[in-house]
């Protein structure tokens, strides 16, 4: 027989958020995904929005623990998360949980993952969602080490060493293509369908694999700015497609990134959704990266692991 209900999960971002009902084991027993991330609640609160999405789910099994992870715990969500700093463990996690006062019923207690803060006096930097998916990938890779990647809007670079996280980056490549494309001259040479996030097409794989081997020609800090209008020349020489420039714009921006968070040798585990994989796979094989793929479910693995250590469960 299958284990019994014993946590529910959200994972909650910005835009969206994924809820799951887990059994004393891990298993997800039922899963939910809406579009009422933080920015998102069309004038619902977030009580109101964690009923609509797991208050059944409570009703049926009782008053569960809930845990929920993600830019929910942002000054913007409902209860500001403290950051931990790293370098920093599951233990670290759990000793690091925000309590939600007045948890809707029929809820248990409701309590927030804390983000990450890498305090550096210069560059600080801070991660809040992506590191419970990453403590989700070492569970399911059965890994206490490694180089993984979690691409998006900013993609987020993150050491683990011994099961901890020792360092992380944040690479605004996805904001920055955005702008970019859309409030540039660049923009002026590139068709309106072709997005940094979406698949790379048949017509426009050559126009990303020309601009992630521009990326490994670069040199120095400034290459990259000095790159970047050649979009705009190449189009109007001829030399690029319209219908290449955006994706040659997309392959040089995610082939600086990917030459300066590997230092141009390291492999790396990719935690990321189909389409954002499938550019930076294709991304490092031009730059003979080895990389691999993290399995599907990373960020309810990563929460379970928290709230095991947490004693939740």
């Amino acid at each position: 027989m299958p284990a019994p209900a014993a946590l529910i999960t959200l994972d909650w971002g910005t835009t969206s958020l994924r809820a799951y009902l887990q059994a004393a084991d891990g298993a997800i027993l039922d899963s939910r995904t809406a579009f009422q991330g933080i920015m998102s609640l069309d004038g619902a609160s977030f009580a109101d929005v964690l009923t609509a999405n797991a208050g059944a789910w409570a009703h049926a099994h009782g008053p569960l623990p809930v845990l929920l992870s993600g830019m929910i715990g942002s000054r913007q969500g409902w209860v500001e998360a403290r950051y931990v700093p790293t370098p920093a463990g599951l233990a670290d996690l759990a000793a690091g949980l925000t309590p939600v006062p007045d948890a809707p019923h029929p809820f248990g207690p409701v309590a927030i993952v804390p983000g990450l803060l890498r305090d550096d006096a210069d560059t600080p930097d801070v991660i809040r969602g992506e590191e419970v998916e990453v403590f989700g990938a070492l569970n399911r890779l059965h890994r206490a080490d490694g180089l993984f990647v979690l691409p998006g809007t900013h993609s987020k670079w993150v050491r683990v060493d011994g099961g901890r996280i020792a360092r992380f980056s944040t690479y605004m490549t996805g904001d920055v293509f955005a702008a970019l494309k859309g409030h540039t001259i660049l923009g002026r040479m590139m068709q309106s369908e072709p997005t940094g996030a979406q698949p790379i097409k048949a017509q426009s794989v050559e126009g990303f694999r020309r601009g992630v081997l521009a990326a490994r020609a670069l040199e120095g800090p400034g290459g990259l700015l000095a790159r970047l209008f050649s979009v705009r020349a190449l189009g109007l020489t001829g030399r690029l497609a319209e219908a290449d420039s955006a994706d040659f714009l997309s392959g040089l921006l995610i082939g600086t990134e990917l030459a300066d968070a590997t230092r141009g040798h390291e492999g790396f585990t990719l935690v990321a959704n189909a389409a954002l994989t499938e550019r930076y796979a294709a991304a490092a094989d031009l730059l003979g990266l080895a990389h691999a793929s993290a399995p599907a479910g990373c960020a309810p693995a990563g929460q379970f692991a928290v709230a095991k250590a947490a004693g939740l469960i």
